[in-house]
């Protein structure tokens, strides 16, 4: 072997050791960045899995909490009022397959006041929403809902079920069960609130005896409780039951054609197997008298 290569052999020998030794040193900076391991209800999620579907009586319930309770602080402004209507959505209706003909989604629609332009004076006005609107924003801008939320802007719940490890999961989990007191030893402010769902590090902030606990801060106080909203389904509105229900809508909000996908996907599948079996059995025809 020359001697060139050994060389390099052997420093990539001592930065490989150097890396794992780093590694295990910094492991114990890093034991506060936990959180629990989320949960899914007890009755599941309909649309997990690859053959799975969203339920419109859940997506119904849900997008009812989101409206109800969410929207005052947080936007969706990748959503469009029209695919609350197509199929797979909460207000789908097959006698109506263009979603911007749904009666339905035009009387949501119109529940909301759309910022707009005068195409006549050109002055800034507001009028009734249309199914081709997003959702309005309640609020003009990122520092206005930051000044009205004590310093943290709410995100936008658009592809909040996507951008969050864990999904529909872990936002059932972080309101169901993730609100919790404070441990003993864990210094917060009074904007602070503990939730051992929130990701994060707490290492910088515990000064108790025993391991780092599970979790971090969120600035958002316990949305929910049991009985804030009334389901026209009649459904028992407790808290893991708002929770799961607008888990589910945000999650087919994230991504509102998921169900196509899917069956465009099987089908694509199904394709492949047999096409996959005619190439087999051609080549076998093909080169059966052919000796290799």
């Amino acid at each position: 072997m020359k001697h060139s290569t050994f060389k390099g052999i052997t420093r990539l020998a001592t930065v490989f050791a150097a890396g794992v030794l780093i590694a295990g040193l910094a492991a114990p900076v890093f034991a506060g960045q936990t959180a629990k391991e989320p949960r899914q209800p007890s009755q599941g999620f309909t649309f997990e899995g690859p053959f799975g579907r969203h339920n419109q009586e859940q997506l119904q319930r849900g997008f009812k909490v989101w409206r109800e309770v969410c929207s005052s602080c947080h936007s969706m402004n990748l959503v469009h009022f029209r695919d609350l209507g197509t199929d797979g959505g909460p207000f789908w209706d097959p006698k109506y397959p263009n979603p911007n003909d749904n009666p339905r989604v035009k009387a949501l629609a119109a529940m909301y006041q759309v910022s707009d332009i005068d195409t006549t004076t050109g002055d800034a006005i507001k009028r009734p929403g249309i199914p081709a609107d997003a959702f309005p924003a309640p609020y003009a801008n990122d520092l206005v809902a930051a000044g009205a939320n004590g310093g943290a802007a709410p995100p936008d719940h658009s592809t909040i079920a996507k951008a969050r490890e864990g999904g529909a999961r872990y936002i059932y989990s972080l309101i169901a069960f993730g609100y919790e007191p404070a441990p003993a030893g864990l210094k917060k402010t009074a904007a602070q609130n503990y939730n051992s769902y929130m990701p994060g590090d707490l290492s910088g902030f515990w000064s108790g005896k025993g391991p780092v606990p599970p979790g971090s801060f969120i600035a958002m106080p316990p949305p929910l409780k049991a009985g804030q909203v009334t389901f026209d389904d009649g459904t028992k509105s407790t808290l893991p039951q708002e929770a799961a229900d607008v888990a589910a809508f945000l999650d087919w909000a994230s991504d509102p054609h998921s169900e196509d996908r899917k069956e465009v996907g099987l089908g694509a599948l199904a394709f492949l197997i047999i096409l996959s079996g005619l190439t087999f059995f051609s080549y076998k025809r093909i080169w059966r008298n052919v000796s290799h």
